[in-house]
């Protein structure tokens, strides 16, 4: 089976399955780019790379036989690429027969009226980080590229220097971004915790370790730093002796969807900052599309047909949306 997806996107997962447990990546895949078409048998192909939290993700216009299915993915309008999401506003694709279109955020608080942006969201940790004596430790994904871009610039406005990983190292690297923060920038320090260490020597990753040596930082070194340092969080720190000894003066800020603070892995993390008296908050917005950006994405792709997909409230769509017809899953449909 052929496999497609962003070159970027291939590379980020390609990076990262060295580190995850379990953790996969496509075998000679084909690379979708930006508005250029390709030829899968009958289908033409074009992508359109969009605005989401996931880097390098795309929605999909399926041309055949004069129908045109447009499959939104997962989007949205207020991240670090929200121009892409104009774009498509005042240029859509004409005469959509079918749009799939996503709506996760239907029926969660504020996706009425739209969520904050990502420049909101550096506001928000810059104010959190100038309030904070000691290290600021920021939980967020590791592929949230956008995120790690609003904490560092958030950071470097405070004038701190941000600490990663050498997961995060990688997972930069593997962006190819010329704009986006790399191990070896004046402002980013990399510190590799004693359970990563153990992974890099168990899955002789030492490769990765020498490319990202340059401003790298050691256990010792931490509590001389840490008025001065955000540090990306991940939960193998709360075992992690130099962080330990770092705790003076913390402070910790959560960056990802609340549902996960349910889950066991995070009822530890917070029992973990209990005990040590650091305090923690909220600072995040959402990787998908509000419900009023939902509503200006289907109005301007005008589709003759709109199926819901990746939502669990495809009933509300009619409510929202013109033309809506519910497909269920499994059954085949025509065009």
């Amino acid at each position: 089976m052929q496999v497609y997806v962003g070159e970027a996107a291939h590379n980020i997962l390609t990076a990262a399955s060295h580190y995850v447990p379990g953790g996969q990546a496509f075998p000679n895949p084909r690379f979708l780019s930006h508005k250029k078409t390709v030829e899968i048998g009958p289908f033409k192909v074009t992508p359109y790379l969009v605005d989401h939290s996931a880097f390098d993700a795309y929605s999909l216009l399926v041309e055949v036989d004069d129908k045109q299915v447009f499959y939104s993915g997962d989007f949205r309008g207020h991240g670090r690429k929200a121009a892409l999401f104009e774009q498509m506003i005042r240029r859509p694709p004409r005469n959509i027969d079918v749009l799939l279109m996503e709506g996760t955020t239907i029926g969660r608080t504020g996706s009425e009226e739209g969520f904050p942006t990502e420049q909101d969201l550096e506001e928000q940790f810059a104010e959190a980080f100038s309030k904070t004596k000691g290290i600021h430790f920021v939980w967020a994904s590791v592929q949230n590229i956008d995120r790690l871009v609003t904490v560092f610039r958030a950071a470097k406005k405070t004038g701190r220097f941000l600490i990663i990983s050498l997961y995060a190292a990688v997972v930069l690297e593997a962006t190819g971004g010329d704009r986006i923060p790399q191990s070896d920038w004046d402002g980013v320090k990399v510190y590799t915790p004693q359970s990563e260490r153990v992974w890099v020597k168990e899955n002789e990753l030492f490769p990765d370790l020498a490319r990202h040596k340059r401003n790298r930082i050691f256990p010792e070194d931490l509590p001389a730093l840490r008025e001065r340092a955000v540090m990306l969080f991940s939960p193998r720190m709360v075992s992690d002796w130099g962080v330990q000894r770092a705790l003076e003066g913390a402070r910790f800020t959560y960056s990802m969807w609340s549902g996960y603070l349910k889950e066991e892995r995070c009822r530890r993390v917070l029992r973990w900052l209990k005990k040590n008296d650091v305090p923690f908050q909220t600072i995040h917005t959402s990787g998908h599309a509000s419900v009023a950006d939902l509503r200006r994405f289907a109005a301007a792709l005008a589709p003759r047909k709109l199926v819901p997909i990746h939502t669990f409230e495809g009933d509300r769509y009619r409510e929202l949306f013109d033309n809506v017809v519910r497909e269920r899953d499994g059954v085949w449909w025509e065009v």
